[in-house]
C-alpha cells in the first residue's frame, strides 16, 4: 500500500511539472507573430463565403511574400487577376489571384512581391478564389526575373485536387491528343489533352497571339491552373501565359512490338519453377524469325556482384538472369505467355494454364541463364530490394542494350550511379531524355525515372500483377499508363480472369 501510494505522489508531481511548464510556455512573452503569412494559410481561410482579411482573421499577420506567375502581355489570362504563388507552408505550393484590374498588367513572370492584404477580402468569383478590394498601393515589388518554381503534375492527381493547383504554375507532361493532329491545326479555343493519367483542357482564347500555336503529336504543357464551377463541380483547365509554354517533344516513342502486361513472381506455394510472365503483342510475331529474349534482375543487397550494374542487364550472376524466345507465333491484339515449365496459374495444386499460347518455357531452377545469370529458385523477388523484367529484341543483351519494353517493382538497391545502371526505354513511366529538363536519363533511378509498382502483400498469397492500361496503336503512345491490379488468384483460377479486359492492358485504335 505505502508503494502504491508513493507511486500515486509521483505521478502527481510529474503532471504539476507539465502544467508548470505549458503555462510557462504559453505566458512566455519572448514570441513574436511573423508579419507574414502563406498562401496555403490564407486559402484555408475560405469555408465557402467571403473572408474579410484583417488582423484577427490572419491571426497578427498582414503580408504575403509570393512570385508573380502570370503574363498578360498575350492578353490570354483573365483580365485584372495578378497570379502569385509561394510554399513557405511545409513547402505546400500554393496560388492566389490578387484582383487589382488593370494594373495586374504592369508585373512579370519572375517579379518578386510583398503584397499588403489587410483590410482585403477573400472571396470566390466565377470559380477562382481571389483577395479582391486591394489597390496597386498595397503592392511591394523587391526583386524581378527569379526563378519561378514549376509542378510537373499528372493530370488524375490535378482532376483528384484541383484547389491544390488552383492559381500556380504547372507542367503536364507528355501530353497529346485522342487523335493524330494535321498540319494546320492550332490551340484556339478548348482543346482536351491527355498524358496518359487522364484528360483536362487547354484554354486558348481566340483573340490571342498564343491561339495560333500549333497543336503536336506529343509536347509539354505550361500553364497556369483555373477553375469553372458547373453542377457542384470544380473543374480544372490551364491557360497558357506566353509561346514558351508549349514545348514540343521530338524524342522516338515507337510502338512497342511486345508489351509487359503482368507477371506471377509470388504464387500460392512454391516460385520455383512457377513464376512466369504475361506480354500483350502488337503486331504478329513469329519468334522462329524474329527471336526476343526476357532478362530480370534483382538487386538484394549481398547478391552479386554487388555494387552497381556495370554491365546494366547482361551483369548476371544473381543480378541478372536472360532467356530466349525462339520459337512459337502471336497473332496480332493477343497475350502470350513464357517461364518456369510447369505452366500452372498459382503454383502447385492448381489449374494448368498449358492450353494457353505459351512461346516457351524455361528451367531457371535448374539452368543457369542463357548468356548470363545463375539458375534460381525465384526470378523475381517477394519483398525487399527492387526488382525488374525487360523484354529486347533479339538474343544478344549487353550494356547497351535498349528494352523493347520494362517495368520495374519498387525502388532499393545499388541500382544506379557512376555511370551504369539498368537501361530503360521510352514507354509509360520511363523516358530516355527528361521531357521537362531535355537531359539525358538513360537508366532506372536516373532524373525522373522513379515510377515503380509496389510489392504485392501478403507474400505467397497468390497475387497477380496485372497492369491495366490502353495503348492506342493510331496515336502510338499510350493514352492510359499501366497501374498495377494486386489480382487474387485461387486454385481454381483460369488464365481468362488474368485476361479480362476490364483489368487488363488493352490495345485501342
Amino acid at each position: 500500500m505505502k508503494k502504491y501510494y508513493k507511486n500515486v505522489l509521483a505521478l502527481v508531481a510529474i503532471l504539476t511539472m507539465l502544467v508548470s511548464c505549458y503555462k510557462t510556455k504559453l505566458n512566455y512573452p519572448g514570441g513574436k507573430v511573423s508579419p507574414y503569412i502563406a498562401i496555403y494559410d490564407v486559402r484555408n481561410l475560405f469555408k465557402g463565403k467571403p473572408v474579410e482579411l484583417n488582423n484577427g482573421s490572419l491571426d497578427g499577420s498582414s503580408k504575403i511574400a509570393c512570385m508573380v506567375v502570370s503574363d498578360h502581355r498575350t492578353n490570354n489570362l483573365p483580365e485584372g487577376l495578378l497570379i502569385v504563388q509561394n510554399n513557405p507552408r511545409l513547402n505546400f505550393l500554393r496560388g492566389l489571384a490578387i484582383n487589382i484590374g488593370a494594373q495586374a498588367a504592369n508585373y512579370l513572370p519572375g517579379d518578386s512581391l510583398i503584397i499588403d492584404v489587410a483590410g482585403s477580402k477573400l472571396e470566390k468569383i466565377n470559380g477562382i478564389l481571389q483577395i479582391t478590394n486591394i489597390t496597386e498601393t498595397k503592392i511591394e515589388k523587391i526583386a524581378s526575373n527569379k526563378p519561378i518554381e514549376v509542378s510537373r503534375v499528372n493530370i488524375d492527381k490535378l482532376l483528384a485536387r484541383p484547389d491544390d493547383y488552383e492559381s500556380t504554375l504547372i507542367a503536364v507532361v507528355k501530353g497529346g491528343f485522342t487523335y493524330q493532329p494535321q498540319e494546320g491545326q492550332v490551340m484556339s479555343g478548348e482543346q482536351s489533352i491527355n498524358d496518359g493519367f487522364g484528360i483536362v483542357n487547354v484554354n486558348t482564347n481566340s483573340s490571342s497571339p498564343l491561339s495560333s500555336l500549333p497543336q503536336y503529336k506529343m509536347a509539354n504543357y505550361y500553364g497556369i491552373v483555373y477553375i469553372r464551377e458547373a453542377e457542384n463541380l470544380r473543374i480544372p483547365y490551364l491557360k497558357f501565359r506566353n509561346e514558351n509554354d508549349l514545348v514540343e517533344l521530338k524524342s522516338v516513342y515507337k510502338t512497342p512490338r511486345i508489351i509487359i502486361s503482368g507477371w506471377n513472381n509470388d504464387p500460392q506455394g512454391s516460385d520455383s519453377n512457377n513464376e512466369y510472365f504475361q506480354f500483350l503483342a502488337t503486331e504478329d510475331i513469329d519468334f522462329a524469325v524474329t527471336p526476343f529474349s526476357i532478362v530480370t534482375t534483382n538487386n538484394a543487397n549481398a547478391a552479386l556482384p554487388t555494387g552497381f550494374p556495370v554491365n546494366g542487364w547482361a551483369t548476371g550472376q544473381v543480378r541478372t538472369y536472360k532467356m530466349n524466345i525462339t520459337s512459337g507465333f502471336v497473332p496480332k491484339g493477343t497475350f502470350f505467355y513464357f517461364g518456369g515449365p510447369n505452366k500452372l496459374i498459382n503454383s502447385t495444386g492448381s489449374l494448368s494454364m498449358a492450353s494457353s499460347n505459351w512461346v516457351g518455357t524455361y528451367s531457371y531452377n535448374s539452368l543457369p541463364g542463357q548468356d548470363f545469370g545463375n539458375a534460381t529458385t525465384n526470378l523475381l523477388a517477394n519483398s525487399g530490394n527492387a526488382y525488374g523484367v525487360a523484354i529486347f529484341e533479339g538474343t544478344t543483351v549487353t550494356e547497351s542494350s535498349i528494352p523493347e519494353d520494362v517495368m520495374f517493382c519498387a525502388t532499393g538497391g545499388s541500382l544506379v550511379g557512376n555511370g551504369f545502371g539498368y537501361r530503360i526505354c521510352n514507354n509509360d513511366y520511363y523516358d530516355i531524355i527528361n521531357p521537362l529538363t531535355l537531359e539525358e536519363q538513360p537508366f532506372y533511378r536516373s532524373g525522373n525515372n522513379t515510377t515503380a509498382i509496389t510489392y504485392n502483400t501478403p507474400s505467397d498469397a497468390g497475387l497477380f500483377n496485372v497492369l491495366g492500361g490502353e495503348f492506342n496503336m493510331t496515336l502510338g503512345r499510350w493514352t492510359k499508363a499501366r497501374a498495377k491490379n494486386a489480382y487474387q488468384l485461387l486454385k481454381t483460377s483460369v488464365a481468362a480472369e488474368i485476361e479480362n479486359p476490364e483489368i487488363a492492358t488493352k490495345l485501342v485504335y
